[in-house]
């Protein structure tokens, strides 16, 4: 069951942003921000760590989940540094995700060879 949930929870997230692209004017970069700064910000009102327990990567993988990861990585660290880790946490705790996926992205321009869309 708990495929299910991360399923429809992750699949909402999902729809969510599909129709923001389909309805609005707003650009594929600013729905980005939108996610991330919505995941601080619900975080922040204790709101999203409920959601991410209960639907597990349904909720976490999102762009939203992103979010979520930096304040809580800032709470965190400020708990543990004060006023530098306000500066620090975020990094601290999306360091392995961020360098995944560069690490993926580096991967994958030295195996193939990239061509021009036109």
């Amino acid at each position: 069951m708990n495929f299910v949930w991360a399923f429809l929870v992750g699949g909402a997230i999902c729809v969510v942003g599909q129709l923001l692209l389909d309805l609005t004017s707003l650009t594929p970069a600013r729905i980005l921000v939108l996610y991330v700064v919505s995941g601080v910000v619900l975080s922040a009102l204790g709101w999203y760590g409920p959601l991410a327990e209960f639907a597990g990567a349904g909720a976490t993988v999102p762009l939203i989940g992103f979010g979520h990861l930096l304040a809580q990585g800032v709470l965190e660290s400020v708990e543990r540094l004060g006023l530098l880790g306000a500066f620090t946490g975020g990094f601290s705790a999306a360091s392995a995700g961020i360098c995944g996926s560069l690490t993926a992205g580096v991967l994958a321009a030295l195996l193939f060879k990239s061509r021009d869309q036109n």
